[in-house]
């Protein structure tokens, strides 16, 4: 893999044995996270943690509008 990976200019040649383990999961002949499920999965997460901003920001509008509601009106 050295050879091969001073041909491609990558830095090491464990880089190279990562991308040819990559295309072998991809292609369903060997065990573990496809390229796709990896790219989908970090999208969900981006998501959730996005949806757990948003509900933080709602439950304290939420609170502010409550306790403007309970206040005594001039």
């Amino acid at each position: 893999m050295t050879p091969v990976a001073q041909l491609l200019g990558v830095g090491t040649p464990e880089t190279v044995r990562k991308w040819c383990r990559q295309v072998q999961v991809d292609a369903g002949k060997r065990p573990g996270v496809s390229t796709e499920e990896a790219a989908e999965l970090k999208r969900l997460k981006r998501e959730n943690a996005e949806l757990k901003r948003a509900n933080v920001i709602l439950r304290s509008a939420s609170a502010f509008f409550a306790a403007e509601l309970d206040r005594p009106q001039r």
